[in-house]
């Protein structure tokens, strides 16, 4: 396919037509003034004409980890397109059976059973709508600066900016502490960050808010919106206690930690934990609308017998047989390739050059991150952590210019974070080559400090 330049008065007629008929759905409202025009691999085109690539860091919205246009994945669309594509909700088909027994095949018993659907947003309401059918209860409790998706009840588990301006959240929606040890001010004698002191802290507050009714807990392993901050090892553990003791169910929302991204198939085995629902998105369907909601025999069973319902009204594309299809190649090869160990490999390459660049600049507060997707956040100074989002930004747009697509997070309270997470298939060559932009981007941004050049600064005055 011939490649689509757009210049001059093209590219900005272009703009103009985006800017006449699209909603700004961003909160900012300002798209990248970039023109993608097609995507192969770890690799993006735009309709500049230069040919040169864009390396993508952000697997598209965190998605395509098995890269874009994947030809084994193009093969299955174009197949499974032409011979069943969508079907009335109350029908299946081999690709959904198939699907479902191939996921459930690989997670540990408690996680049998299997419902398909689109998006991560309408995985996590439909999880809580089974642990408050399942518990008879409605209190759902979420972390702060949780993104969960902008349904009504996954909107209400949300807690970041994005709450604002549209009136009351569900009833019953409680918040816990954000697990992040670099701005937490729970400490023990010697400095360490007390994750467990806060944790039983943050549980004390639900039950003194609840009113008898706690349902759920909700949590992402990474919290990915929230700046990239990993729960602390034995968050999960502990968290499922609290839950026990209160009769309430875990749901681990795996959405972008899940088939394979921080070097284990899903998340929660780091912490040896079966959470009481999973839900699966993004991830599963490598850049397609593909999710997943998955729990035990009993709480299917339960659930089932009080006449739980989520299809048809709720949803249209529940059990579509061609994202199935795709969903049922990823975990092909996902185990085929051992994509969760080159996600692990390939993320303590990527971790141990930002700790080396951390140890060179002043303006990197803190490194974290799991296997192929990390994080670094950005400040003005190391002492107060103050946020730099004009240097982060900066940053970001820098490194546009040198070829290289990262995500960088503007959140207050957090930080201006950067998350990146490439594609799984990514090979070390091209792995380097985006690290060496970043590298590149810091030498060449005004403000961006070294350390060594600042610590003599402060030492002359």
């Amino acid at each position: 396919m011939a490649q689509v330049s757009l210049t001059g008065n093209d590219e900005s007629a272009f703009w103009q037509r985006a800017d006449d008929c699209l909603i700004r759905y961003s909160g900012g409202g300002i798209f990248l003034r970039r023109i993608i025009e097609r995507a192969e691999g770890v690799y993006l085109y735009d309709a500049d004409g230069d040919g040169k690539p864009i390396i993508d860091f952000t697997s598209g919205q965190m998605s395509s980890i098995l890269g874009h246009s994947n030809p084994e994945i193009v093969a299955i669309i174009n197949r499974q397109a032409a011979k069943l594509d969508h079907l009335f909700s109350g029908m299946l088909s081999r690709p959904v059976v198939d699907l479902a027994s191939r996921l459930s095949s690989m997670l540990p018993p408690g996680l049998d059973k299997v419902q398909l659907l689109s998006t991560g947003g309408e995985s996590n309401e439909c999880a809580i709508r089974i642990a408050k059918m399942y518990t008879g209860k409605f209190e759902i409790v979420g972390l702060a600066n949780s993104w969960h998706g902008v349904t009504f009840a996954a909107a209400s588990m949300t807690y970041q900016l994005t709450r604002k301006g549209y009136g009351p959240a569900a009833a019953g929606s409680l918040a816990l502490p954000t697990p992040n040890g670099y701005r937490s001010p729970f400490r023990n004698p010697d400095g360490t960050y007390d994750w467990k002191k806060e944790l039983d802290y943050g549980f004390s507050l639900v039950d003194s808010q609840s009113v008898g009714s706690l349902a759920a807990v909700i949590v992402e392993p990474i919290l990915s919106s929230g700046g990239v901050i990993v729960l602390p090892p034995g968050y999960l553990r502990r968290l499922k206690e609290h839950c026990v003791q209160r009769g309430m169910l875990l749901i681990v929302d795996e959405a972008q930690t899940g088939v394979g991204r921080t070097g284990k198939n899903w998340a929660f085995e780091h912490d040896g934990v079966v959470p009481d629902i999973l839900t699966l998105s993004k991830t599963l369907g490598a850049g397609l609308p593909l999710s997943a909601v998955v729990t035990s025999r009993e709480i299917e069973e339960v659930v089932h017998s009080r006449g739980f319902s989520f299809w048809k009204s709720f949803t249209t594309h529940v059990s579509d047989p061609l994202p199935a299809a795709v969903g049922l190649q990823v975990l092909e090869m996902l185990e085929r390739d051992n994509l969760a160990g080159q996600a692990e490999y390939l993320g303590e390459r990527f971790r141990s050059f930002l700790l080396g660049l951390q140890a060179q600049y002043e303006c990197i507060g803190e490194v974290r991150g799991m296997g192929l997707m990390q994080g670094m956040e950005i400040v003005k100074d190391r002492t107060t952590k103050e946020p730099d989002e004009t240097l982060a930004t900066a940053l970001s747009d820098r490194m546009l210019e040198l070829g290289l697509s990262a995500n960088v997070l503007r959140i207050p309270g957090i930080g201006s974070s950067f998350r990146m997470a490439p594609p799984l298939t990514i090979t070390q060559e091209e792995l380097d080559a985006g690290l060496a932009i970043i590298a590149d981007a810091f030498r060449t941004t005004p403000g961006a400090n070294l350390v060594f050049a600042v610590h003599v600064n402060r030492a002359s005055t």
